[in-house]
């Protein structure tokens, strides 16, 4: 991966052991070249704070200070102030989130990603830690829910297709009863004609047995128009019937949510990011005071150093010796802490302490972590399950409402239909007794005649509601196929999400084996065959349900002085496999997360269990995956690289 590099420079003020300095970069490599209380840790830690890290190391005896990064021709800046004992920051950073950054980009002494090794951390846990998997899980519930909508919507439409088939058989039955209707009605017109010519003396009777068949007609068909209404109510009222039992039903079915339960579950979820946050406090104030003690162990305040060895107006030839005292443990010294004497083995182990307390205090987080994703897990259950209780207790009240409107119409339409039955009963005993009156046969002819127009309008009527309900089975069969697209492209975004995930994890994976095969091979040592990670898949509860997660095993194979193979724990690790291991891990998370498209460099520090050749090899195969690698190195261990990095002697 050949990326151009990036030239800058950094500009430092009361950081660390840092009283003001300016120093540039080169392109590349830069390599920080000194003893121990050279303020080297302390140039990386400024460098960081301008790329975003939250961590603070204010010279300890100043109240303000700053560091200004200059690259590509912008500029980040950092201040740090001192109020009330305690240090606020401000600035521009390069970064605003610091995450990806602590993680994967400043592989000083006491990064998470390069202790994994060490501390036995959840390699998993680290790499995925920059991805929001909640927001992804909620994405996915958001699709299965549309997919779901889709698929009803889908097979709602293959019904139509059942319903259009026998709709269309019977718009066929139809048409053939309107012709033969027709064809009837033509012959009994027929008939009245031929009658009419042979009856001129009974004109009066023929209009007033119009006048009463016009009136039957109309009648019969305010009586039909009624039955129908009636008859689609009455159908509409026992789909609604139906449907009321289903959902009441699936109600019955839902699992009860616990009272309280839900609020019961934010309340704990608030006193754990309570927790957490207290933690991420302390956590910060531990590294200031490890940060500090780690620096005076070094020697980098030299100011402060000399005061305390009583040496405060020795010349600066003399620094060496005076830190070659501090660094010595059988010395006694002045606390800076408290003041009074004791031996520097004290102090270190007193860090060593408050490191194994700030490691804890991580520890707990974690499992805070881990405690408030379960929770939020079982939060969205039981939200799911109440939004569903909801959403049907709403459809069941708008129901309810719409099954008494239907009962209301029908008792309505029901009088109407007896209204008019009565009123067509009449005027057919209208027309019977007029008939019989006349005792006209033409009075029986017209009467055929009016019901087969009567019939024939019936006919027609059904005819067009057939024709109009085809015409709308038509339109929606013709959504089908963009119905099915957007299903598939809803099935594609789920995969696309829910392979993510495991995506990130297997380049991870692939990317830490890869590298770690390649390092081995060009640090040669002799009796390590091969390490890496393995991908499992376990079976855990989350919430009510278990499900399946997946951890990272790291396997170490190493090579008897015989030749022969056999797999060892990676407790057996020395302190320099574990360094290497764990630094070709922040790598992996570095190249899996492409941490290279946001953060221009590499800084890296405490290579000591290291020997000088591996060193210089390890950083040659690092140079090519970073804009800029910037690592602090002593002496004789710089001495092993190649000339042309660009080598920073003074801070």
């Amino acid at each position: 991966m050949q990326r151009e590099k990036t030239r800058g420079s950094v500009e430092v003020e009361n950081i660390g052991g840092i009283d003001q300095t300016q120093v540039d970069l080169s392109p590349g490599v830069n390599v920080l070249s000194g003893r121990n209380a050279t303020n080297r840790t302390s140039f990386l830690r400024a460098i960081l704070m301008a790329l975003g890290s939250d961590e603070t190391a204010l010279k300890g005896d100043a109240d303000e200070g700053y560091v200004e990064l200059t690259l590509g021709g912008e500029t980040y800046t950092r201040t740090l102030e001192r109020k009330n004992g305690r240090v606020t920051t401000d600035g521009d950073p390069y970064l605003s989130d610091p995450e990806i950054l602590d993680l994967f980009g400043a592989l000083l002494e006491d990064n998470e990603a390069r202790r994994t090794v060490e501390q036995g951390t959840d390699f998993r846990e680290i790499i995925m830690r920059p991805v929001d998997t909640d927001e992804i899980q909620r994405r996915i519930d958001r699709l299965l829910d549309e997919r779901e909508r889709i698929t009803d919507e889908i097979e709602e439409i293959d019904s139509l297709s059942e319903e259009r088939t026998k709709l269309e058989k019977k718009r066929q039955r139809i048409e053939d009863r309107i012709e033969e209707t027709r064809e009837k009605l033509k012959e009994k017109r027929e008939e009245i004609e031929a009658a009419d010519g042979s009856v001129e003396d009974t004109r009066k009777e023929k209009e007033k047995i119009e006048a009463h068949m016009s009136d039957l007609q109309s009648a019969r068909s305010r009586l039909e128009d009624v039955r129908h209404q009636l008859e689609t109510e009455r159908e509409s009222l026992a789909s609604l019937r139906e449907e009321q039992s289903d959902l009441a039903d699936e109600l019955d079915d839902l699992p009860d949510t616990p009272a309280g339960e839900i609020d019961e579950i934010e309340s704990r979820l608030q006193r754990l990011r309570g927790r957490k946050e207290e933690l991420g406090s302390t956590i910060s104030e531990l590294q200031n005071v490890v940060s500090f003690n780690e620096e005076m162990l070094e020697g980098d305040d030299t100011e402060l150093v000399e005061s305390l060895a009583g040496n405060g107006d020795t010349e600066s030839d003399d620094e060496g010796a005076i830190t070659d005292q501090l660094l010595d443990d059988d010395q006694t010294v002045s606390c800076w802490t408290c003041g009074s004497a004791v031996e520097m083995v004290e102090i270190e182990e007193t860090v060593d302490q408050l490191r194994s307390l700030r490691q804890s205090k991580f520890a707990e987080r974690n499992e805070i972590d881990d405690q408030i994703d379960e929770l939020k897990s079982e939060q969205r259950s039981y939200r799911k399950e109440q939004q569903r209780r909801e959403d049907i207790t709403r459809k069941l009240d708008r129901i309810e409402e719409e099954i008494e409107e239907r009962e209301e119409r029908i008792e309505q339409l029901t009088e109407e239909r007896a209204e008019y039955e009565t009123e067509v009963e009449d005027t057919e005993a209208t027309v019977d007794e007029l008939q019989a009156e006349t005792e006209s046969e033409i009075l029986e002819r017209h009467k055929e005649a009016n019901q087969l127009e009567f019939e024939l309008d019936q006919h027609r009527q059904e005819h067009d509601e057939v024709e109009e309900r085809i015409a709308e089975i038509e339109d929606r069969l013709g959504t089908r196929d963009e119905l099915e697209a957007e299903r598939e492209q809803v099935k594609d975004q789920l995969s696309e999400l829910r392979t993510h995930v495991e995506r990130i994890e297997e380049r991870a994976i692939e990317e830490f084996n890869t590298h770690m095969e390649n390092v081995l091979d060009v640090l040669e040592y002799a009796n390590i065959e091969r390490i890496w990670i393995e991908r499992k898949e376990r079976e855990v509860r989350e919430g009510r349900r278990k499900v399946s997660k997946s951890v990272f095993d790291l396997h170490l194979v190493r090579t008897s002085e015989s030749g022969a193979t056999y797999e060892d724990t990676v407790d057996h690790l020395s302190e320099s496999e574990r360094e290497v291991t764990g630094l070709v891990f922040s790598l992996a998370g570095y190249l899996a997360h492409e941490v290279y498209e946001q953060i221009p460099a590499i800084l890296l520090d405490s290579l000591e269990a290291i020997d000088s050749d591996r060193i210089a090899a390890l950083i040659e195969y690092l140079e090519q995956y970073a804009d800029n690698l910037v690592v602090a190195l002593l002496p004789e261990d710089a001495a092993a690289l190649p000339d042309d990095y660009h080598y920073v002697e003074s801070i």
